[in-house]
């Protein structure tokens, strides 16, 4: 069955920087959109990242631009999220997310437009 698994979680210092994997199996997945999502405590899931089948679109919320890199190497089913610059705010659970339709696109922030999630990894970013 289609298995996504996150990985590279932790604890850094506000500044610092993580970078997250996500790896895919059990599927084609490497001609759709992939994502992260982030969900805080307290706070519903939200969109963080999305990319390309390609990699050569992407978008990103606005509380992320300039801190936070989308990349895939399809060749491995990966996506992963470079996120440097880490504020307490980051603090949060991240899912990947990975789309089984042409119909989503690096625009679609919903949770319903992605088919398959991650069990998730927890970012702490202390002050």
């Amino acid at each position: 069955q289609v298995q996504l698994v996150e990985s590279g979680g932790g604890l850094v210092q506000a500044g610092g920087s993580l970078r997250l994997s996500c790896a895919a199996s059990g599927g084609t997945f490497s001609s759709y959109v992939r994502a992260w999502f982030r969900q805080a405590p307290g706070k519903e899931r939200e969109f963080v990242a999305a990319i390309s089948w390609g990699g050569t679109s992407t978008s990103y919320t606005d509380s992320v631009k300039g801190r936070f890199t989308i990349s895939r190497d399809n060749a491995k089913n990966t996506v992963y999220l470079q996120m440097n610059s880490l504020k307490p705010e980051d603090t949060a659970v991240y899912y990947c997310a990975a789309a089984a339709s042409v119909s989503t696109s690096v625009r679609s922030m919903g949770l319903g437009s992605y088919d398959y999630w991650g069990q998730g990894t927890q970012v702490t970013v202390s002050s």
